[in-house]
């Protein structure tokens, strides 16, 4: 069985990619389960040097990457180029791992006490479509950092930068099965890497939809997982804030990677007596998003990932929905569709439902109350943005904003220094950040008697 990998752009065929079954898949993980035990004894140091060498690999390739990046998701190449710069720098930030993951010593009576991270074993990584080689590392460099094997399922659509840093680990000399990319269906491969006992950790980035059957599956087994799931986050703009500034970067909050991000800030809410005012800068500034060929340096917007994607993202846009205003978009072949800012309400299925396009409601909020009335009544809590001038307004609202990542007065959402992870159902658990690695270990208390 097998995929074809259509270019979003101009819908020529890519390759054909070959479909793992279910032997195929233990296969993997069995290689996995014997080349982790053999990567757990080699000294911290080493591990650290190998994942060097990695970074340096993936370093070398990052033109060859963000290339295939641009022709498999669309998406622009100077975002592309910036994604594979990115799991460069993740590695390299996890190299340093292996050396830090220390212990305790625990003052006891009668004797010492001391606590060791050891390594789960083989970890499961299944990666969405929208950021296939980033969401990728941000699974695979820990696990590796902390002794553990890994067996990553990219998403069908999306599979190629991923089969690539599989080449690039053996190219750089991590040991044969400890870093594998099993192209292959999710009801296949991503199922199985819940359902074999040798997995004992799956990490998941999807759908709240199909994490809650991981979720599930794994507790058959008490297997570990981190989700990172949907999201329906806020942008917030008080009057007070810097209108125009606001108003000018929201348009990169919600149409980054054509609106694909399930960071996006796809509800902007504006204080009532600043609404005309933002409207006027954000009409002019999402007008002059650049949405085009994803192979031109210019371009900041590419294509939606498949035409059936983009069915879906059209099929919000119906009769009675009130589009403010579009954006520009290419005519002819591809994927494409135009910014959309619609003048939503409070509660209906745009404010409500992830759409995962370049669309974005705008809805008006009275004061601070009901701004987080409005921006939490939402099953998600992701990520979300506040502007404002006011510090304390800014210390209270992100205090109230039930969401993992937040922003004050810009929209960074991630960065692979800091935790990253969602409250209610956008997700369970935290990646990046400093603490990253031992996530992927078990805490093991040793008593020695002294007496």
């Amino acid at each position: 069985m097998s995929y074809t990998i259509i270019n979003p752009a101009n819908e020529t065929v890519v390759t054909e990619v070959e479909h793992l079954d279910v032997e195929g898949t233990d296969r993997a993980i069995a290689a996995a389960t014997r080349a982790q035990k053999e990567w757990a004894a080699v000294a911290p140091a080493d591990r650290a040097k190998a994942l060097r060498r990695f970074a340096a690999a993936v370093d070398a390739d990052i033109e060859h990457l963000a290339s295939l990046e641009t022709t498999n998701s669309g998406h622009p190449i100077s975002q592309s180029r910036w994604e594979a710069g990115h799991v460069r720098d993740v590695l390299e930030y996890y190299s340093a791992s292996p050396e830090r993951l220390i212990g305790q010593q625990i003052p006891v009576a009668g004797g010492l006490d001391v606590t060791f991270h050891e390594p789960l074993g083989v970890v499961g990584v299944i990666t969405p479509w929208n950021f296939p080689m980033t969401i990728a590392a941000w699974g695979f460099a820990p696990a590796l950092a902390a002794g553990n094997a890994v067996v990553l399922k990219p998403a069908e659509w999306t599979p190629l930068t991923s089969m690539r840093l599989g080449e690039l680990a053996l190219e750089a000399g991590l040991p044969e099965g400890l870093f594998q990319v099993l192209s292959g269906r999710g009801s296949v491969v991503g199922e199985r890497f819940v359902t074999n006992p040798d997995v004992r950790k799956v990490v998941f980035t999807g759908s709240t939809e199909v994490g809650k059957r991981i979720m599930a599956g794994c507790a058959e087994q008490v297997k570990r997982v981190t989700l990172e799931l949907g999201g329906k986050s806020a942008n917030i703009v008080f009057a007070d804030s810097d209108i125009e500034k606001a108003a000018a970067t929201a348009p990169y909050s919600v149409f980054d990677n054509a609106g694909q991000d399930c960071c996006a800030r796809s509800r902007l809410l504006v204080q009532r007596s600043a609404y005309d005012r933002f409207m006027e800068h954000f009409e002019q500034a999402v007008k002059g998003v650049k949405v085009g060929d994803p192979s031109l340096e210019e371009t900041e917007v590419g294509p939606l990932v498949t035409l059936a994607h983009r069915d879906s993202v059209a099929s919000f846009i119906t009769d009675d929905v009130k589009v403010a205003f579009r954006g520009s978009a290419p005519e002819g072949p591809g994927a494409w569709f135009a910014p959309t800012v619609v003048e939503g309400a409070h509660g209906d299925r745009l404010s409500t439902e992830e759409i995962f396009g370049p669309v974005v409601s705008v809805i008006p909020f009275e004061d601070e109350a009901d701004a987080l009335r409005i921006a939490n009544d939402t099953e998600y809590g992701l990520s979300g943005s506040i502007w404002t001038r006011d510090l304390a307004r800014g210390i209270r609202v992100a205090r109230g904003v039930e969401g993992g990542n937040l922003s004050v007065n810009s929209h960074s959402s991630v960065r692979y220094s800091t935790p990253f992870g969602g409250f209610k159902q956008s997700g369970l658990g935290r990646e990046l950040g400093p603490d990253a690695a031992e996530h992927f270990t078990e805490t093991k208390n040793v008593f020695f008697a002294s007496e």
